[in-house]
């Protein structure tokens, strides 16, 4: 072949080589630039839009303090403990509590409240007899009427990650915090453009004179974007986009905006289940203090933890993080940000002057549960996952905590009494004029995610039911006075047939119906109930409060049916406020992340049943402390309460429901396999009950009368009226025109006359006399 042929053909291979090559690069530089863009687009997605998906918060009922109200100074303190308040002595910034005794000096944080926003206050508070004694404004040194505290956030509801933090604008970091930082993680921050080849050199060789790692080669971008949007992998490709996502963030936004994200971002320690998220809630996890209040050695400590907050953590390893702490103060001050002076102080200050104490995040989930499923009647999951709504409940920490501390004691008598160690229960105690629910157990050791006694358990409730028999009655036109007979029947239906028994296997003959509830009588409750109407029971129930269709069969009139504590709950509630339903309510209110008032959740409130008839029935089951079942009740003037127990067939459930002035309690006790208890309503669940009411204080119930309703003594033998010289006879109240209508009875006393006669005899006598 001739030469310039073959050199022709090498000049064409060569010509199409490098259009090949020019165009592999354009296509290279195509499919860079296209991914650049859709990583551009992912980073300007996440960054100007939810950047985080924040947890709705869950709050207890705040605490209104005032002169004369009852509460004791140890039980205060446990309030305090419960919203994150700390000891120190002097108190330095908000959050902060010194006691003396019964003297408490607090520093209040400020706080937007669902009625306003209240502002920080330093007061002294006083207590003396169980009661608060004064209050004085420590600036201007006056006596206050009320001051209210901030309510414990007791929980939030988290998405699958479970991350949690605390949101902080630019303006919020203090400037020791955001020059530290820069100081420890990347000296260059404000320099570079998201990648700072000097930081590594740097890095490289402050580890290799240290002799192991002491610094980190990634910029804080680089780390926000590892944080943010990519995986833990270490693959060159994952490397690559992370450089490129660095630099479009640089490009983007500027170094404040970089900066604040990261420091509401970044990974701070675990908290149980909880990831602690951000400087803002670490501060109040580690120290119980705003960001705004820490001190220069406890930004040392938290910015040392960034490294690795498992392997420095305050609590597990607290010679790791001094160690580092001062590592860091030693960069503080080659930075210019601290001199020697402070240096020196802050490295010979405690690690932490917070003692670990319990407060009362998610100290109470089967609350939380409760407070869930009602949430979700008005709001989607992923609303109370992502958008930090603020949940005020009706939750009472002084409430919860006694209910706890009696329970768990009066299960342990049980256990030791009956030597057996699987009886578990359940509690939920309620406002009896709100419908607030104040405390709600559901089991022994409920964990979230456990199985809520209280919400789900469904058991028979044995007689819990015969207060809705009665009342059934008493609105037909019976009277507490009206004879049931209490003698043996056989119910009888096309499939079998029932022949039910009282609990003692006697047959008490002709008594009066009030008695029969006292008493707590089955067959003259079922004569009763047949002779009302089986319908018609259903319909009161129904009418009580329970939405679930129910048969009727005639075991429905001893407790044949099965309920949660909470749906018998809800029952008593109506006959304890007099017959007015109101729906159990666990929250309050709800506001948005920027404290705008979203929802308000008021009393409901619909008369279902007369106050007259309910008023008789109340009458009755006060009767049942003071000579029925539940006679042998250990509480203090037991008259003052009313209530009614519960037994399921086999001695399996062991009931009690009762109320006081202001407040309702239901306990249920049994075994989950449904094995026998061995324990009746009264020598059970009511012992638990009792214990409770009395340590809670509860108040004596006093009946409002209507107006129509009148006294009669009556012989209980005979059911007939008598007189007060009948030594066994009874005073019932009755509807008027209901009371028997002849009896026999004293005479009226006009006691003004016997004193005029009184004196007229002795006047008549002394002049005689004289």
């Amino acid at each position: 072949m001739p030469l310039h042929v073959h050199m022709n053909i090498n000049a064409t291979k060569k010509k199409f080589l490098v259009i090949a090559v020019l165009l592999v690069c354009v296509v290279l530089v195509f499919i860079v630039i296209n991914y650049t863009k859709q990583l551009d687009t992912q980073v300007k997605q996440s960054f100007e839009g939810k950047r985080w998906s924040l947890p709705a918060v869950v709050y207890a009922r705040p605490l209104d303090i005032y002169p004369g109200l009852k509460l004791s100074a140890d039980m205060f303190e446990k309030e305090l403990q419960l919203a994150g308040y700390r000891l120190e002595n002097p108190i330095m910034s908000p959050g902060g509590y010194y006691r003396q005794k019964t003297i408490f000096q607090v520093i209040t944080r400020s706080f937007v409240f669902p009625s306003g926003y209240e502002k920080s206050t330093n007061t002294t508070i006083s207590f003396a007899h169980g009661r608060v004694s004064q209050l004085i404004d420590n600036t201007s040194s006056e006596a206050i009427i009320s001051l209210q505290l901030d309510p414990a956030r007791i929980g939030s509801f988290h998405p699958l990650i479970n991350e949690d933090r605390i949101l902080v604008t630019t303006s919020e970091i203090p400037d020791l915090l955001r020059n530290t930082l820069v100081a420890v993680e990347d000296q260059d921050f404000y320099s570079h453009h998201g990648l700072s080849p000097i930081g590594i050199a740097r890095s490289l060789i402050a580890n290799i004179k240290a002799g192991k790692v002491v610094q980190g080669g990634s910029t804080i971008t680089q780390q926000l974007v590892k944080n943010f949007f990519l995986d833990r992998s270490r693959t060159i490709s994952r490397k690559v986009q992370e450089a490129i996502m660095a630099l479009l963030m640089e490009h983007n936004y500027s170094k404040d905006e970089i900066l604040t994200a990261y420091i509401n971002e970044v990974f701070m320690g675990q908290d149980g289940n909880r990831a602690v998220h951000g400087f803002a809630l670490a501060s109040q996890f580690y120290f119980r203090r705003d960001l705004s209040d820490l001190s220069v050695e406890q930004i040392a400590t938290l910015v040392g933890m960034v490294k690795g907050p498992s392997f420095y953590d305050i609590r597990s390893h607290p010679e790791r993080c001094l160690a580092r702490r001062e590592v860091v103060l030693q960069l503080m001050v080659e930075a210019g940000i601290i001199d020697s002076e402070t240096f020196t102080n802050a490295r010979d200050e405690e690690l932490s002057d917070v003692k670990p104490q319990k407060n009362g995040f998610n100290r109470f989930p089967a609350f939380l549960d409760l407070v869930r499923r009602q949430l979700k009647t008005d709001y989607k999951e992923e609303d109370l996952t992502t958008d930090g709504l603020k949940i005020f409940t009706t939750l009472d920490p002084q409430v919860q905590l006694q209910a706890e501390a009696s329970f768990s004691l009066a299960i342990k008598k049980l256990e030791k009494q009956l030597q057996q160690k699987q009886i578990e229960g359940a509690v939920i105690f309620s406002g009896r004029e709100s419908g607030e629910v104040q405390a709600l157990i559901g089991g022994r050791k409920y964990v979230a995610s456990g199985f809520n006694r209280a919400l789900d358990a469904q058991r028979q409730i044995g007689s819990l039911v015969k207060p809705a028999v009665y009342l059934t009655a008493l609105n037909q036109g019976y009277t507490l006075a009206s004879p049931i007979n209490d003698s043996a029947l056989s119910v009888e239906s096309t499939e079998s047939k029932w022949q039910p028994q009282n609990y003692d296997k006697k047959e008490h003959g002709r008594v009066a119906l009030y008695a029969a509830l006292v008493k707590s009588y089955n067959l003259a409750t079922v004569r009763l109930g047949l002779d009302v109407g089986l319908e018609n029971v259903i319909a009161t129930i129904k009418r009580l409060g329970h939405s679930k269709t129910l048969e009727p069969y005639p075991s429905l009139l001893l407790g044949a049916i099965a309920m949660s504590p909470a749906e018998v709950t809800q029952i008593y509630q109506t006959i304890a406020t007099g017959g007015f339903y109101m729906p159990l309510r666990s929250i309050r209110s709800v506001m948005t992340a920027d404290n705008s008032l979203l929802s308000r959740y008021e009393l409901e409130v619909e008369q279902r049943f007369s106050p007259q008839s309910i008023f008789l029935l109340t009458h009755a089951l006060k009767r049942v402390l003071t000579e029925g079942t539940g006679r042998n009740s250990s509480i203090s003037n037991s008259s003052t309460y009313a209530g009614k127990t519960g037994t399921s067939d086999d001695l399996r459930d062991s009931w009690f429901a009762g109320f006081s002035e202001d407040s309702l309690a239901v306990v249920w006790l049994g075994r989950d396999d449904n094995k026998t208890t061995g324990l009746t309503g009264a020598t059970g669940a009511l012992g638990v009950w009792t214990q409770i009411m009395a340590d809670s204080d509860a108040s004596s119930l006093e009946q409002v009368q209507p107006a129509d309703i009148k006294w009669t003594r009556i012989d209980p033998e005979t059911l007939e009226p008598t007189s007060s010289f009948n030594s066994q006879s009874t005073v019932l109240p009755f509807l008027e025109g209901t009371s028997p209508d002849k009896y026999w009875q004293l005479p009226e006393i006009d006691i003004k006359s016997i004193e005029k006669g009184a004196r007229d005899f002795f006047d008549s006598l002394n002049k005689l006399i004289n």
